[in-house]
Protein backbone atom coordinates (compact mmCIF):
# COMPACT_ATOMS: atom_id res chain seq x y z
CA UNK A 1 0.00 0.00 0.00
CA UNK A 2 1.44 3.37 -1.07
CA UNK A 3 0.86 6.13 1.45
CA UNK A 4 1.45 9.81 0.72
CA UNK A 5 1.84 12.22 3.63
CA UNK A 6 1.15 15.75 2.45
CA UNK A 7 3.05 17.77 5.01
CA UNK A 8 5.41 14.87 5.68
CA UNK A 9 8.30 16.96 7.00
CA UNK A 10 6.27 18.57 9.79
CA UNK A 11 5.93 17.54 13.42
CA UNK A 12 2.98 15.17 12.96
CA UNK A 13 4.01 14.10 9.46
CA UNK A 14 7.47 12.99 10.58
CA UNK A 15 5.98 10.93 13.39
CA UNK A 16 3.36 9.42 11.07
CA UNK A 17 6.00 8.48 8.50
CA UNK A 18 8.04 6.69 11.16
CA UNK A 19 4.98 4.77 12.35
CA UNK A 20 4.01 3.75 8.81
CA UNK A 21 7.55 2.64 7.97
CA UNK A 22 7.73 0.58 11.14
CA UNK A 23 4.41 -1.03 10.11
CA UNK A 24 5.79 -2.04 6.70
CA UNK A 25 4.07 0.56 4.50
CA UNK A 26 5.52 2.19 1.40
CA UNK A 27 5.67 5.88 2.30
CA UNK A 28 6.50 9.14 0.58
CA UNK A 29 5.90 12.67 1.70
CA UNK A 30 5.89 16.31 0.74
CA UNK A 31 7.57 19.37 2.17
CA UNK A 32 7.22 23.06 1.47
CA UNK A 33 10.05 24.98 3.11
CA UNK A 34 12.36 22.26 4.33
CA UNK A 35 13.77 19.01 3.03
CA UNK A 36 14.06 17.42 6.46
CA UNK A 37 13.91 13.65 6.08
CA UNK A 38 12.43 11.00 8.36
CA UNK A 39 13.59 7.64 9.59
CA UNK A 40 15.01 5.38 6.82
CA UNK A 41 14.90 8.19 4.21
CA UNK A 42 11.49 8.18 2.53
CA UNK A 43 11.14 9.91 -0.86
CA UNK A 44 10.20 13.57 -0.34
CA UNK A 45 8.69 15.91 -2.93
CA UNK A 46 8.59 19.67 -2.71
CA UNK A 47 4.97 20.86 -2.85
CA UNK A 48 3.04 24.06 -2.26
CA UNK A 49 -0.55 22.95 -1.72
CA UNK A 50 -1.82 26.39 -2.71
CA UNK A 51 -0.61 25.65 -6.28
CA UNK A 52 -3.39 23.58 -7.85
CA UNK A 53 -1.36 22.40 -10.85
CA UNK A 54 1.54 21.23 -8.71
CA UNK A 55 -0.84 19.20 -6.52
CA UNK A 56 -2.45 17.62 -9.59
CA UNK A 57 0.90 16.78 -11.19
CA UNK A 58 2.25 15.14 -8.04
CA UNK A 59 -0.82 12.99 -7.46
CA UNK A 60 -0.82 12.00 -11.12
CA UNK A 61 2.79 10.85 -10.70
CA UNK A 62 2.42 9.01 -7.38
CA UNK A 63 -1.18 7.76 -7.57
CA UNK A 64 -1.23 6.85 -3.87
CA UNK A 65 -3.55 4.35 -2.24
CA UNK A 66 -3.76 6.51 0.90
CA UNK A 67 -3.38 10.26 1.38
CA UNK A 68 -2.82 11.75 4.82
CA UNK A 69 -3.43 15.45 4.30
CA UNK A 70 -1.53 17.13 7.15
CA UNK A 71 -0.23 20.25 5.42
CA UNK A 72 -1.64 23.24 7.28
CA UNK A 73 -0.99 26.52 8.98
CA UNK A 74 -1.71 25.07 12.39
CA UNK A 75 -0.97 27.86 14.86
CA UNK A 76 -4.00 29.65 16.30
CA UNK A 77 -1.82 32.61 17.24
CA UNK A 78 -0.41 32.91 13.73
CA UNK A 79 -3.89 32.67 12.22
CA UNK A 80 -4.76 35.95 13.92
CA UNK A 81 -1.62 37.54 12.47
CA UNK A 82 -1.94 36.15 8.94
CA UNK A 83 -5.50 35.10 8.20
CA UNK A 84 -4.98 35.11 4.43
CA UNK A 85 -2.16 32.59 4.54
CA UNK A 86 -4.17 30.40 6.92
CA UNK A 87 -7.16 30.45 4.58
CA UNK A 88 -5.07 29.73 1.48
CA UNK A 89 -3.18 26.78 2.96
CA UNK A 90 -5.95 25.19 5.01
CA UNK A 91 -8.94 25.65 2.70
CA UNK A 92 -7.60 26.09 -0.83
CA UNK A 93 -4.89 23.53 -0.22
CA UNK A 94 -7.42 20.91 0.85
CA UNK A 95 -9.63 21.70 -2.13
CA UNK A 96 -6.71 21.23 -4.48
CA UNK A 97 -6.00 17.78 -3.04
CA UNK A 98 -9.64 16.70 -3.26
CA UNK A 99 -10.05 18.07 -6.79
CA UNK A 100 -6.90 16.30 -7.99
CA UNK A 101 -8.10 12.95 -6.62
CA UNK A 102 -11.53 13.51 -8.20
CA UNK A 103 -10.23 14.66 -11.58
CA UNK A 104 -7.69 11.85 -11.79
CA UNK A 105 -10.39 9.35 -10.77
CA UNK A 106 -8.11 7.91 -8.10
CA UNK A 107 -9.48 5.50 -5.52
CA UNK A 108 -7.30 6.89 -2.75
CA UNK A 109 -8.44 6.83 0.84
CA UNK A 110 -8.06 10.38 2.17
CA UNK A 111 -7.71 11.55 5.76
CA UNK A 112 -8.34 15.28 6.31
CA UNK A 113 -6.96 16.44 9.64
CA UNK A 114 -9.01 19.08 11.44
CA UNK A 115 -9.06 20.37 14.99
CA UNK A 116 -11.03 20.35 18.21
CA UNK A 117 -10.90 24.14 17.89
CA UNK A 118 -13.75 23.80 15.38
CA UNK A 119 -16.26 23.33 18.20
CA UNK A 120 -15.43 26.76 19.61
CA UNK A 121 -18.23 28.24 21.68
CA UNK A 122 -19.95 24.85 21.94
CA UNK A 123 -17.45 24.00 24.71
CA UNK A 124 -19.16 26.58 26.94
CA UNK A 125 -22.36 24.51 26.83
CA UNK A 126 -21.21 20.90 26.54
CA UNK A 127 -18.08 19.09 27.79
CA UNK A 128 -16.83 16.76 26.41
CA UNK A 129 -18.02 17.36 22.85
CA UNK A 130 -19.15 14.66 20.43
CA UNK A 131 -18.88 14.71 16.65
CA UNK A 132 -22.59 15.51 16.47
CA UNK A 133 -22.23 18.72 18.46
CA UNK A 134 -22.45 22.04 16.67
CA UNK A 135 -19.25 23.61 15.36
CA UNK A 136 -18.91 27.27 16.35
CA UNK A 137 -15.35 28.41 15.56
CA UNK A 138 -13.92 31.17 17.77
CA UNK A 139 -10.73 31.92 15.81
CA UNK A 140 -9.51 32.10 12.21
CA UNK A 141 -7.66 28.79 12.31
CA UNK A 142 -10.79 27.02 13.57
CA UNK A 143 -12.89 28.60 10.80
CA UNK A 144 -10.57 27.19 8.13
CA UNK A 145 -10.62 23.72 9.65
CA UNK A 146 -14.40 23.70 9.97
CA UNK A 147 -14.61 24.70 6.31
CA UNK A 148 -12.21 21.90 5.35
CA UNK A 149 -14.37 19.40 7.23
CA UNK A 150 -17.55 20.51 5.47
CA UNK A 151 -15.88 20.38 2.07
CA UNK A 152 -14.58 16.87 2.78
CA UNK A 153 -18.05 15.71 3.76
CA UNK A 154 -19.57 17.20 0.61
CA UNK A 155 -16.98 15.56 -1.67
CA UNK A 156 -17.53 12.20 0.02
CA UNK A 157 -21.27 12.44 -0.62
CA UNK A 158 -21.36 14.16 -4.01
CA UNK A 159 -18.52 12.29 -5.70
CA UNK A 160 -18.48 9.03 -3.69
CA UNK A 161 -14.91 9.74 -2.62
CA UNK A 162 -13.34 7.84 0.27
CA UNK A 163 -12.75 10.85 2.53
CA UNK A 164 -12.81 10.65 6.29
CA UNK A 165 -12.14 13.58 8.64
CA UNK A 166 -10.69 13.94 12.11
CA UNK A 167 -10.93 16.68 14.71
CA UNK A 168 -7.68 16.26 16.61
CA UNK A 169 -7.32 17.95 19.96
CA UNK A 170 -3.99 19.30 21.28
CA UNK A 171 -1.08 17.16 20.08
CA UNK A 172 2.24 17.30 21.88
CA UNK A 173 5.53 15.43 21.81
CA UNK A 174 9.30 15.68 21.40
CA UNK A 175 10.29 17.74 18.37
CA UNK A 176 7.24 20.02 18.41
CA UNK A 177 7.79 23.66 17.50
CA UNK A 178 8.04 26.13 20.37
CA UNK A 179 5.21 28.04 18.71
CA UNK A 180 3.00 25.73 20.78
CA UNK A 181 2.59 26.24 24.50
CA UNK A 182 3.87 23.00 26.05
CA UNK A 183 6.93 22.90 23.81
CA UNK A 184 7.53 26.60 24.52
CA UNK A 185 7.52 25.94 28.28
CA UNK A 186 9.88 22.97 27.87
CA UNK A 187 12.26 25.04 25.76
CA UNK A 188 12.28 27.84 28.34
CA UNK A 189 12.95 25.32 31.12
CA UNK A 190 15.85 23.81 29.15
CA UNK A 191 17.29 27.28 28.54
CA UNK A 192 17.11 27.98 32.28
CA UNK A 193 18.86 24.69 33.10
CA UNK A 194 21.60 25.54 30.60
CA UNK A 195 22.09 28.98 32.15
CA UNK A 196 21.00 30.70 28.94
CA UNK A 197 18.12 32.69 30.40
CA UNK A 198 16.90 33.99 33.72
CA UNK A 199 14.97 31.50 35.85
CA UNK A 200 11.60 32.85 34.70
CA UNK A 201 9.06 31.24 32.37
CA UNK A 202 6.84 33.72 30.59
CA UNK A 203 3.28 32.53 30.06
CA UNK A 204 -0.06 33.32 28.53
CA UNK A 205 -3.37 32.16 30.00
CA UNK A 206 -2.65 29.43 32.57
CA UNK A 207 -6.31 28.77 33.40
CA UNK A 208 -7.24 27.34 29.99
CA UNK A 209 -7.81 23.58 30.13
CA UNK A 210 -7.01 21.38 27.14
CA UNK A 211 -7.14 17.74 26.03
CA UNK A 212 -3.47 16.85 25.35
CA UNK A 213 -2.52 13.69 23.44
CA UNK A 214 0.95 12.41 22.63
CA UNK A 215 1.53 12.74 18.88
CA UNK A 216 2.60 9.10 18.68
CA UNK A 217 -0.81 8.05 19.94
CA UNK A 218 -2.44 10.46 17.50
CA UNK A 219 -0.78 8.99 14.42
CA UNK A 220 -1.77 5.49 15.52
CA UNK A 221 -5.36 6.73 15.53
CA UNK A 222 -4.95 8.18 12.04
CA UNK A 223 -3.72 4.89 10.61
CA UNK A 224 -6.48 2.93 12.33
CA UNK A 225 -9.08 5.32 10.90
CA UNK A 226 -7.74 4.73 7.40
CA UNK A 227 -8.04 0.98 8.04
CA UNK A 228 -11.38 0.93 9.86
CA UNK A 229 -13.08 4.33 9.53
CA UNK A 230 -16.02 5.12 7.27
CA UNK A 231 -16.06 7.47 4.28
CA UNK A 232 -17.79 10.76 5.00
CA UNK A 233 -17.46 10.40 8.79
CA UNK A 234 -15.71 12.67 11.29
CA UNK A 235 -13.87 11.38 14.35
CA UNK A 236 -12.60 13.18 17.44
CA UNK A 237 -9.03 12.29 18.42
CA UNK A 238 -8.02 13.08 22.00
CA UNK A 239 -7.82 11.46 25.42
CA UNK A 240 -11.23 12.50 26.72
CA UNK A 241 -9.54 14.28 29.64
CA UNK A 242 -8.43 17.88 30.05
CA UNK A 243 -5.72 19.53 32.14
CA UNK A 244 -4.96 23.19 32.76
CA UNK A 245 -1.99 24.93 31.19
CA UNK A 246 -0.96 25.84 34.75
CA UNK A 247 -0.88 22.15 35.70
CA UNK A 248 1.25 21.40 32.62
CA UNK A 249 3.69 24.08 33.73
CA UNK A 250 3.84 22.59 37.22
CA UNK A 251 4.69 19.15 35.80
CA UNK A 252 7.56 20.77 33.90
CA UNK A 253 8.77 22.61 37.02
CA UNK A 254 8.64 19.32 38.95
CA UNK A 255 10.89 17.69 36.35
CA UNK A 256 13.71 20.21 36.70
CA UNK A 257 15.94 20.92 39.68
CA UNK A 258 15.93 24.67 39.10
CA UNK A 259 13.73 27.13 40.98
CA UNK A 260 11.63 28.69 38.22
CA UNK A 261 9.43 31.76 38.61
CA UNK A 262 6.36 32.33 36.47
CA UNK A 263 5.50 35.69 34.93
CA UNK A 264 2.58 36.51 32.61
CA UNK A 265 3.42 37.86 29.15
CA UNK A 266 0.70 39.98 27.47
CA UNK A 267 2.14 39.08 24.05
CA UNK A 268 1.25 35.43 24.68
CA UNK A 269 -2.42 36.19 25.37
CA UNK A 270 -4.83 35.37 22.52
CA UNK A 271 -7.61 37.74 21.41
CA UNK A 272 -10.06 34.87 22.05
CA UNK A 273 -9.39 31.84 24.23
CA UNK A 274 -11.83 29.01 24.98
CA UNK A 275 -11.69 28.15 28.72
CA UNK A 276 -12.09 24.35 28.44
CA UNK A 277 -11.72 21.90 25.55
CA UNK A 278 -12.21 18.13 25.87
CA UNK A 279 -13.17 15.41 23.39
CA UNK A 280 -15.69 12.63 23.60
CA UNK A 281 -13.74 9.84 21.85
CA UNK A 282 -16.25 7.00 22.05
CA UNK A 283 -16.84 7.00 18.29
CA UNK A 284 -13.11 6.59 17.59
CA UNK A 285 -12.82 3.86 20.22
CA UNK A 286 -15.87 1.95 19.01
CA UNK A 287 -14.70 2.14 15.40
CA UNK A 288 -11.04 1.26 15.86
CA UNK A 289 -10.43 0.01 19.40
CA UNK A 290 -7.85 2.79 19.86
CA UNK A 291 -6.74 3.89 23.32
CA UNK A 292 -4.02 6.41 24.24
CA UNK A 293 -0.91 4.61 25.50
CA UNK A 294 1.56 7.35 26.47
CA UNK A 295 0.94 9.27 29.68
CA UNK A 296 1.22 13.04 29.98
CA UNK A 297 4.20 13.04 32.38
CA UNK A 298 6.17 10.73 30.06
CA UNK A 299 5.45 12.97 27.09
CA UNK A 300 6.55 16.09 28.95
CA UNK A 301 9.71 14.37 30.22
CA UNK A 302 10.64 13.40 26.66
CA UNK A 303 9.87 16.91 25.41
CA UNK A 304 12.17 18.36 28.06
CA UNK A 305 14.89 15.89 27.09
CA UNK A 306 14.47 16.89 23.44
CA UNK A 307 15.02 20.57 24.24
CA UNK A 308 17.91 19.73 26.58
CA UNK A 309 19.59 18.08 23.60
CA UNK A 310 18.96 21.09 21.38
CA UNK A 311 20.04 23.68 23.98
CA UNK A 312 23.46 22.70 25.26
Amino acid sequence: MRSLIIGGSGFVGTCLATHLIDSGHQVCGTYRNTDRQVKQQIPMYKLDVTNKKDVFDLLQKIRPDVIYHLAAQSSVARSWENSGETMDVNVKGSLHVLDAVKDLQLKSKILLTGSGEEYGETFSRHIPVTEEDRVAPANIYAVTKACQNMIGSIYAQAFQMDVRMVRAFNQIGPGQSAVFVVSDFCRQAAQIEAGKKDAVIHTGNLCARRDFTDVRDVVRAYVLLIEKGQAGETYNVGTGRCVSIGDILQIIRNQTDREIRVEPDPLKMRPSDIPVMAADIRKLQQTTGWEPQIGLEQTIREMLDYWRGVIK
